[in-house]
């Protein structure tokens, strides 16, 4: 299979030296990016491809990695609102979410990747439960996916460890290779260290990674120091848990020497300011641990607290944050913006072959159409006109692995009225 992309107004690559490709092509084979290069050196090659995409008007960005979701909890979207978050946990989603059957879920995170495809989001890194239905999901839709199956000590303990390092087995590298899996203890207040060591060496026998939220809010922080004099941070790597790849969501409440410790040990970050901002956790310092040279990709967290999965949204309100908090307008400028969102937000998920429109890549590629939109003119920056001005809804075409999965704003996998109805009627009956 090959697939051409032809008349590419700009590329945007990505890489190191933000190069911009105009008048452009890109030509797929299979699920890689085979050639790139602009249109007056395509006129002199015989190439041969199975399919076309004009893309006259278009701009062309690497897929979207959204680093922290919790797919299911779409099903949440406006039911939980305005509320501290350990009342909003515990008096809310925690009640709702023991009523959710497996079948919930698969709905719930259907309705998740839907708005994720359609807003440019071509890989998402998903904790939560009953994640053989998520895997279905990703399986069918043709989405990318880091998939974890989330452990709560109290709630889960070694057989739910045991059920996570099933699930991990079975799943990974799965469905063309667009499935990844990780383990998930929830937090370091939620696992004990023994606990979190149990599922450290799970990991590390099945050559594996940890997905995990860490520093998310300040009582957080509080009991982890006054029950073992540490931070969140110095408590795990007293345990050698970073002796893993770990991806860690939030991040707020990290000092000096947290920070240095991420850095040492190649801990990736989630950033998620709008779930952070709307349960007034905190602003995590982003721009100290970019400047240290950590990797750190834009995250959504669950509908249940953001409330939506625009990824530039969340990149666009997560870079004026940090300009505010650092009174700094020069902070996490737009290239900086499209690199969390691709190649840092790869590597803060341990992905490899992702991020980048360059030669041998995994093929997932977003287009945006510039010109029958008005917040695209003036054209003095495509790039700026995106994040400062556009949002999700203005991606064109998605593809994932090579293959259309979204062009000319229709899914082409995905029966959206059934799932409408199925959310609808399912999260009616859960709110009762």
């Amino acid at each position: 299979m090959s697939l051409l992309i032809k008349n590419i107004n700009e590329i945007y690559t990505a890489n190191s030296e933000n190069q911009i490709i105009k008048n452009a092509y890109i030509l797929i084979k299979n699920n890689k990016i085979n050639e790139i290069g602009q249109m007056k050196q395509l006129e002199n090659k015989n190439l041969k491809y199975s399919n076309i995409i004009d893309a006259r008007d278009n701009i062309a960005l690497p897929g979207f990695i959204n680093t922290h979701t919790h797919a299911g909890m779409s099903l949440l979207r406006g039911y939980a609102d305005d509320l501290p978050l350990k009342e909003w946990l515990e008096n809310k989603i925690w009640p709702f979410e023991k009523g959710l059957s497996a079948d919930d879920i698969y709905w719930g995170s259907l309705l998740s990747i839907m708005e994720m495809i359609k807003t440019g989001t071509t890989t998402f890194v998903d904790m939560y439960f009953q994640m053989d239905k998520v895997a279905e999901i990703v399986k069918k839709t043709g989405i990318r996916a880091v998939l974890t199956q989330g452990l709560i000590e109290e709630k889960d303990g070694l057989q739910g460890l045991e059920k996570a390092k099933d699930f991990s087995l079975k799943w990974n590298n799965k469905a063309q290779g667009r499935i990844k899996t990780m383990f998930a203890p929830h937090a370091p207040y939620t696992c004990s260290p023994e606990y979190l060591n149990k599922i450290k060496n799970i990991a590390i026998d099945n050559d594996s990674a940890i997905n995990i939220h860490i520093a998310e809010t300040k009582n957080e922080f509080e009991f982890i120091n006054d029950k073992y004099d540490y931070t969140p941070v110095q408590l795990l790597d007293s345990i050698d848990f970073f002796d893993v790849p770990v991806l860690a969501a939030h991040c707020i409440y990290v000092n000096d020497d947290d920070i240095n410790i991420l850095k040492e040990k190649n801990v990736g970050i989630a950033y998620n300011p709008l779930s952070n901002m709307k349960l007034a956790s905190g602003i995590a310092p982003i721009n100290l641990m970019l400047k240290k040279g950590i990797n750190i990709g834009f995250g959504t967290d669950g509908v249940g607290s953001n409330n939506n999965l625009d990824i530039i949204e969340e990149a666009r309100v997560g870079s004026y944050l940090q300009k505010v908090k650092n009174l700094d307008p020069t902070v996490i400028n737009k290239e900086d913006i499209l690199k969390m969102l691709t190649i840092k937000g790869a590597r803060a998920a341990n992905l490899n072959n992702l991020g980048l429109i360059k030669n041998d890549m995994l093929a997932d590629i977003i287009l945006i159409n510039i010109k029958d939109n008005t917040r695209y003119y003036p054209h003095h920056n495509n790039l700026s006109n995106l994040f400062y001005a556009g949002s999700g809804n203005d991606i064109n075409t998605v593809i994932i692995n090579g293959k259309i999965i979204y062009h000319n704003n229709e899914l082409i996998s995905i029966d959206s009225e059934k799932v409408y109805y199925e959310v609808e009627k399912r999260s009616k009956i859960l709110a009762q």
